[in-house]
């Protein structure tokens, strides 16, 4: 409900959801009116409703589901302002995962933290990073978000060893984090997001010179399913130039085109493509829109 109300609504009548979760705040900032016709579950109202259910997974075969169905929706403004629906499948979160654990090697020791709303396609790496190899996951609550010195004691309480962050968010915490005398746990710091400026690192650099955790700086795009390119940064790169996105997911393609669709050489400033397997459905009911951006290979 963070959402102004008449955005809500928008989604809400575009996506035309069969089904709704919402807390009261929630219901209200919907309106009873964008809400008619569908099915309303109350989380605070009805919680018995789903209290004597299994705990265990649902069998996707037996309810007919695969890889090529849609597994979620997120809405970006992206440069048109008009809210647009991100169709992403199941099988481009899978090989997200697949695709980059040679670099990570996660697993069932790592402790995640959800910072970012579900509305943000960084959210989809964060949970579902966690619960694909058998981690745990820490709900941060949005007033410890917004409160580095807070966020920092969640980090260091719960032992988070994977942290995603914008990098405006990550400076905020680096001001707190220099003055916490309780070492952290961090295995990875993994930028995304925003376009990272490597020398606001030095300090952070200096003080964990050599040792964990190590950064990481993901280029991506909601339309790519979250992340695009991988860049491990050392110390050096704290000193370099800004811009670091680094080499792309190995099944992904990128190719630096001019205005007529043709390779730029090399030094030259081009628009950067992106093909492969991490490419989205296209946009939800914008046909004309998904045929402007979701273009074939040539």
């Amino acid at each position: 409900a963070a959402y102004p109300c008449a955005r809500l609504r928008q989604i809400v009548g575009e996506a035309a959801p069969r089904l709704v979760l919402a807390d009261g705040a929630g219901r209200a900032a919907l309106g009873e009116e964008a809400l008619a016709g569908v099915g309303l579950v109350e989380l605070e109202a009805q919680s018995p409703a789903w209290a004597g259910q299994p705990s265990s997974d649902p069998d996707a075969r037996a309810l007919g589901l695969g890889p090529h169905h849609l597994a979620y929706v997120i809405y970006t403004s992206g440069s048109t302002g008009t809210p647009k629906g991100v169709m992403v499948e199941h099988a481009q979160i899978v090989r997200l995962f697949e695709t980059t654990q040679h670099w990570f090697g996660f697993n069932e020791r790592d402790v995640w933290c959800l910072f970012h709303s579900f509305s943000f396609d960084f959210s989809v790496w964060e949970l579902w990073g966690a619960l694909r190899h058998g981690g745990c996951v820490v709900l941060v609550p949005g007033h410890v978000a917004r409160a580095p010195s807070a966020f920092d004691e969640l980090i260091r309480r719960y032992g988070v060893t994977v942290l995603n962050q914008t990098p405006s968010a990550f400076r905020a915490l680096m001001d707190v984090e220099s003055h916490s005398s309780v070492p952290n746990r961090l295995r990875y710091v993994i930028f995304g997001g925003e376009r990272l400026d490597p020398s606001m690192l030095r300090s952070w650099s200096g003080r964990y010179s050599g040792h964990a955790p190590q950064l990481i700086n993901m280029y991506g795009i909601t339309e790519m399913t979250v992340h695009v390119t991988y860049r491990s940064l050392g110390q050096s790169d704290s000193s370099g130039p800004g811009g670091l996105i680094g080499r792309r997911i190995p099944d992904l393609r990128l190719y630096l085109l001019d205005g007529h669709g043709e390779p730029v050489p090399f030094g030259a400033v081009g628009e950067l493509y992106i093909g492969g397997a991490g490419v989205a459905r296209g946009y939800l009911n914008r046909p004309e829109l998904t045929a402007e951006r979701f273009i074939a290979s040539p």
